[in-house]
């Protein structure tokens, strides 16, 4: 029997054996080596062995960590195509530069950082000089992803080339006049540079991964071809703790994303020390990658060690690369070469004998700074290896120093990311290092001057020349605006005529709307339905024969329902996006779709349905990201409210997502009571965003799953208008009330319009009550609108809210409802003209029918009518004991409903 090396039975046991000597042989030859040669001669031979059958076309699992050494050795390292040394004359300047700017941002308290930079600045150098292909070049470009807390880096290269001037790097971090630069890769502050934001940690590289697979998309339904772009997703080994990180390499590694490379700098360090102090994070990325089906390239060692590994003969130094931690390596770049024997090297006696022909000098050559990550030659050959290889996505593991260059105060501290600035000393010094012509006398004042070589030097012409061959400078972000065709009529006349006498969710009004307008012959083929495994939930299964779901490799079985009308149908050229159970994944495509009128020149209208509790809540960071990132597009909260969710308790019921909406400034939510809101929202939402002067804004709707009849869009004038700024008069009292029957205002969204209804009733038939309903399709527009006036009065220009002219005259109080907690309608009290009152549905969630629910909130039709009567009570319209009457009638008289 095979057992493993615990001593358990292997799975290989239930493969008969055809030959049990032969495999007996087999063994016995690794005992044999493993005896006669040690376990290191036996690791490589079998290793050795591995390799040979994969090379052979043999499936079998393979490793998942290599030897703590470059992936590529010296010797098979291609030939450099450009000029070393003035490469090396540009990447100093920009080092200067970089290190300038943070410097003299710090006399402002500003901040900065200068460690990442000086650590990645040939990752970055060596790609823009040979491999990131500008906008000129054939189809879209590359679509860069790079790190934030180098940005000081690319903006001393902008400023290189001439994109920037020394007086715009002089306001780095000082954006309130307008010509500032902002901290980090920010589109929405500098629109033509920065294409991606890149700093909420995490989400860079799940965003790149569904860049890449969103390329493929629209090459694969014909809107663009894509194959010659290729992301590049700029990482820190501390960003990859984070779960965003990692959580779609699987996907990049299923869908063979080639397309695709990371290039992940490993300076070992976080933000406040080693990234994995008693282990080894080049290893266990690799491990990661692997295992997720990624091409594993590692550039670890400068040629320093190459002579080192080569007196290598028996392991010993592979081993002991391998066993010794990340926070002990850190340990030997602050320290002098005795520290370094005494502590690497003594102990084995292979080391020792290695170490006595080893001067001093190497040692700290090797130990302080020969990091692959700082020499040109091999980040090229990683680079070049990634774009060699098809089939899969590349990661290139570069190993650097944080804070390289900056001297000994910076390099390896665990400190150095919160150093702000260069002493004069330190300036001095990196001066004569990068042997740049900057004399002593502009070194002389507090501030660390510019430098720049001149627009007509070597250098300049050099960079220009590189940029020219790749298709043009980098990065950059334009936008050419494309108006896609106003659909035909016929999909929102549909919704507007109701649904007669037929229930219908809101969500399958808009399930409708937009399979309707999927179907439109001129912008059809534009929308992107995203769906986090949830489309039976919200009825959109029709989508997957009518439409297809994306599949790279189309669809290779039998579905299991594939006799059935509404069959699972996998295309190459599908449009839906099932992304599996992940918001955060189904976010970054939603992005990718959002932004493709900038990065591809190609508008696509994504449509995201959601479980709206785990939308905003989720994900808002990414909403947030979205916004900073122009995109545009319809996210749609599902199944909303508090109480709809019938039965499935405390953490589905959402009563807050519109809140957290509001506090996006690029967000344009809604929360429509009917299907021709829906579609006059939707309309709206098309013109605003894909119509001739597009907006750089997103919507956000909420539908609710609870089937009512769906009226006609009323007939009288306003109505439209009101739906779009978010308050419209949906229904006046009847006009048999006497004239001076008490009088009150209903406002309402979303679902909690059905249950003022019924209190209106109530209240007119049991309580001679006239109350007027309102339908409020927007508490947060509304708001908008009201702050904007505010700020036109503080200049003096007289501007009077919409909901203050629309409730202008409206007799008696105002009581506001709505499926979410009070907070939300509360957004516009203070700009409504009458006595202000609300319900809400504060709390946690939880199980229970609808009426239950409703009834435990306080925001069911008899607590609304007890509610109101307390709001006429305080008007002086009715009595006190008319409350108290009520309270009983409805079985009240023991519980106080919220508002009352």
């Amino acid at each position: 029997m095979i057992e493993d090396n615990q001593g358990q039975p292997s799975e290989l046991d239930q493969i008969p054996d055809r030959d049990p000597e032969e495999t007996a042989e087999w063994a016995e030859s690794v005992d044999g080596v493993v005896a006669a040669a040690g376990p290191g001669r036996a690791t490589y031979l079998i290793r050795r062995t591995l390799e040979q059958a994969e090379r052979a076309g043999l499936l079998l699992p393979g490793l998942l960590e290599s030897d703590y050494v470059n992936s590529i050795p010296t010797a098979a390292e291609p030939s450099f195509p450009g000029d070393e040394a003035i490469e090396r004359r540009i990447t100093a300047w920009n080092r200067w530069n970089a290190a300038a700017m943070v410097t003299r941002g710090s006399r402002y308290g500003l901040g900065g950082h200068i460690a990442t930079y000086a650590s990645a600045a040939w990752l970055y150098e060596t790609g823009f000089n040979h491999f990131f292909r500008g906008k000129d070049a054939d189809g879209s470009g590359d679509q860069l992803f790079l790190q934030g807390h180098a940005s000081p880096g690319i903006y001393a290269r902008a400023f290189l080339d001439g994109r920037l001037t020394a007086a715009q790097l002089d306001r780095f971090r000082q954006e309130p006049d307008g010509d500032g630069l902002p901290s980090y890769p920010h589109p929405r502050r500098l629109p033509w540079l920065w294409e991606f934001p890149t700093v909420s940690m995490g989400l860079g590289p799940l965003s790149a991964v569904h860049q890449a697979r969103f390329n493929r998309y629209l090459h694969h339904r014909g809107i663009k071809d894509t194959s010659a772009s290729h992301v590049w997703a700029f990482l820190g080994d501390g960003e990859m703790d984070e779960p965003e990180s990692t959580a779609a390499l699987a996907l990049a590694g299923r869908d063979r994303l080639d397309n695709l490379t990371f290039v992940v700098n490993c300076n070992l360090q976080r933000l406040d020390g080693p990234v994995r102090a008693n282990h080894k994070i080049v290893q266990e990325l690799e491990a990661q990658f692997r295992a997720a089906g990624w091409h594993v390239v590692k550039a670890l060692w400068g040629t320093a060690w190459d002579d080192v590994l080569a007196l290598d003969t028996t392991g010993a130094l592979l081993r002991r690369l391998r066993a010794v931690p990340d926070g002990q390596f850190q340990t030997y770049a602050t320290r002098d070469a005795a520290y370094i024997r005494r502590h690497f090297f003594e102990g084995d006696p292979a080391l020792a004998d290695m170490a006595k022909v080893l001067t001093d000098a190497q040692i700290i050559d090797c130990f302080h700074t020969s990091r692959a990550g700082h020499e040109p030659r091999k980040v090229h050959a990683a680079y070049d290896a990634a774009m060699r290889h098809h089939g899969a996505p590349t990661v290139v593991l570069a190993q650097t120093v944080k804070g390289h260059t900056l001297g000994d105060s910076f390099a390896s501290r665990n400190a150095n990311h919160q150093m702000k600035k260069l002493t004069g000393r330190e300036a001095r010094a990196l001066r004569d290092l990068l042997d740049l012509p900057i004399p002593d006398g502009e070194l002389d004042t507090e501030l660390m001057p510019y430098a720049h070589p001149g627009t007509e030097s070597p250098e300049v012409r050099y960079l220009h020349e590189r940029r020219a061959a790749l298709g043009g400078p980098a990065p950059v972000r334009r936008f050419l605006p494309v108006a896609l065709p106003s659909p035909s009529d016929k999909p929102f006349t549909a919704a507007a005529k109701g649904s007669q006498n037929q229930e219908v969710a809101t969500t399958t009004a808009l399930v409708r709307l937009v399979k309707d307008l999927m179907r439109e012959p001129d912008t059809g083929r534009r929308w992107v339905p995203i769906i986090p495994d949830e489309a039976r939930t919200f009825g959109m299964e029709s989508y997957f024969p009518a439409f297809g779901i994306y599949s790279p490799v189309g669809q290779n079985y039998e579905a299991v329902d594939r006799d059935q009308l509404l069959h699972y149908k996998e295309a190459r050229d599908g449009q839906v996006l099932n992304e599996g159970i992940t918001e955060a994944g189904s976010m970054a495509s939603f992005t990718a779709a959002a932004t493709s009128y900038a990065t591809h020149g190609e508008p696509m209208i994504p449509f995201y349905i959601f479980y709206a509790m785990f939308g905003w809540q989720r994900t808002a960071d990414q909403m947030w990201a979205l916004a900073d990132q122009l995109g545009r597009g319809f996210l749609v909260g599902a199944t909303a409210g508090r109480t709809t969710m019938t039965g499935e308790g405390l953490q589905h019921g959402d009563g807050h997502s519109h809140l957290i909406a509001s506090t996006n400034p690029a967000a344009v939510a809604y929360d429509p009571a009917f299907a021709y809101e829906i579609a006059t929202i939707v309309r709206e939402g098309l013109r605003r965003m894909y119509g001739a002067d597009p907006e750089d804004v997103f919507y956000y709707l909420t539908v609710y799953n609870e089937p009512r009849i769906q009226p006609p869009m009323p007939r009288e004038p306003g109505v439209e208008e009101g739906i779009i700024k978010g308050l419209y008069r949906f229904r006046k009292a009847e006009s048999h009330h006497p004239a001076d029957a008490p009088r009150l205002q209903l406002l309402a969204s979303g679902t909690a319009i059905h249950w003022v209804l019924e209190a209106q009733r109530l209240l007119a038939e049991e309580w001679g009550v006239a109350a007027d309903i309102w339908s409020a399709t927007s508490w947060s527009e509304l708001r908008r609108d009201a702050l904007e006036c505010d700020t036109a009065r503080l200049r003096g220009e007289e501007r009077t809210p919409y909901v203050t002219r629309a409730l202008a005259g409206a007799p008696g109080p105002v009581l506001a409802v709505s499926d979410w907690m009070r907070t939300v309608p509360d957004q516009i009290s203070q700009w409504v003209p009458q006595p202000w009152h609300s319900l809400g549905t504060d709390g946690f969630g939880l199980s229970g029918t609808r009426e239950a629910v409703r009834r435990h909130f306080g925001v069911d039709p008899e607590s609304i009518v007890i509610a109101a009567l307390v709001a006429l009570a305080a008007d002086g319209q009715v009595k006190p004991d008319t409350v108290r009457e009520a309270r009983a009638r409805y079985g009240r008289d023991q519980e106080t409903p919220a508002g009352a």
